[in-house]
C-alpha cells in the first residue's frame, strides 16, 4: 500500500463491515506504517468534535468491505479538517468522486482502475491567512502628460483643421425639392395612393397640372365635385402650382 508509510497517524473510516474484516486490514495497516498510530472511525458516527484538526497523516476510507461508506459533502469536509497539510486521503467509491473531492478542496486528485481515489489536502491549513508583500511605494496609475500640457500643445501630436474636413459638396445648401416628404408617410416616400406629385418626383417624371372642367377648384374642396384632382389640397389662385404647407401638420 503506497498511500501509507512509516511513522503515520492513520484514521480508518468504516461502516457495516465484519470486526474480522476490520482487524484484519488494521494489522496489514500497522505492518506498513510502524512507528505511527491507526485510530478507528465508524462513518455513520464520526463528527467534528471527534478528532483533532490536522492530527492525521492519511485517511483511510471505506477500503473495507462492504464498501458502503457515504461521501457526502460533509464527511468530506470533515476529513480536510482532520488532515495535516499536504495530508493524503484514500478513498473508495463506484461513483466519480473527482469533481466532488475537488469541490471540497482537495488537489492532486488521482483514480486508479478500481475505482480507488487519492487526493491531498492543499500544503496550507484551511482558513490560514498571509500577508502580502506590496513593496515600500504604493501602486499608483501615473499619466505622462498632464491634461494643462495636452492642451497648451506639450505633445507632437498633429493637429487637423477643422475645414479641411468638409468639401464643397458638403457646404453646399441642399435645395428644397430634394428636402419634400410624404404628408402622410412623414418620409421622402410616396405613399400609395400619392396625390401631391411626390411619386412622380422621385420617379423622375413631370406630373402635368390637371385641368379643371369646371373652372371653379381653386376655390376649395366645397366648391369641388367628388371625382376633383385637387381634392384634399387646400385652395389656390387661378393657374398658380399647387404645392402642400408642410410647414402647418408639423
Amino acid at each position: 500500500m503506497d498511500f501509507v508509510k512509516k511513522g503515520d497517524n492513520i484514521l480508518i473510516i468504516w461502516n457495516k463491515s465484519e470486526q474480522n474484516d476490520i482487524a484484519n486490514f488494521v494489522n496489514e495497516i500497522k505492518s506498513i506504517a510502524t512507528e505511527g498510530n491507526v485510530f478507528l472511525e465508524n462513518s455513520t458516527m464520526i463528527n467534528d468534535s471527534s478528532r483533532p484538526k490536522s492530527s492525521f497523516d492519511a485517511v483511510l476510507c471505506n477500503l473495507i468491505p462492504p464498501h458502503s461508506v457515504e461521501h457526502s459533502d460533509s464527511l468530506l469536509s470533515l476529513i480536510i479538517k482532520i488532515l495535516k497539510p499536504s495530508g493524503r486521503l484514500t478513498v473508495k467509491d463506484n461513483t466519480d468522486l473527482s469533481s466532488t473531492l475537488k469541490l471540497n478542496g482537495f488537489v492532486n486528485v488521482t483514480k486508479s482502475a478500481d475505482n480507488t481515489y487519492i487526493a491531498e489536502k492543499p500544503k496550507f491549513e484551511v482558513g490560514s491567512k498571509v500577508s502580502l508583500k506590496l513593496g515600500q511605494k504604493p501602486a499608483v496609475w501615473k499619466l505622462d502628460d498632464t491634461v494643462e500640457e495636452a492642451w497648451t500643445g506639450g505633445n507632437n501630436d498633429e493637429i487637423i483643421d477643422d475645414d479641411q474636413l468638409l468639401d464643397e459638396d458638403d457646404l453646399k445648401k441642399p435645395d428644397k425639392q430634394s428636402l419634400r416628404v410624404c404628408a402622410t408617410t412623414g418620409k421622402r416616400k410616396a405613399c400609395a395612393d400619392c396625390s401631391c406629385g411626390l411619386a412622380e418626383e422621385l420617379r423622375g417624371e413631370t406630373k402635368d397640372t390637371p385641368k379643371s372642367s369646371c373652372g371653379s377648384c381653386y376655390l376649395g374642396d366645397a366648391f369641388r365635385c367628388a371625382t376633383c384632382p385637387y381634392l384634399g389640397m387646400p385652395a389656390f389662385k387661378p393657374g398658380e402650382k399647387v404645392l402642400l404647407d408642410l410647414k402647418s401638420d408639423i
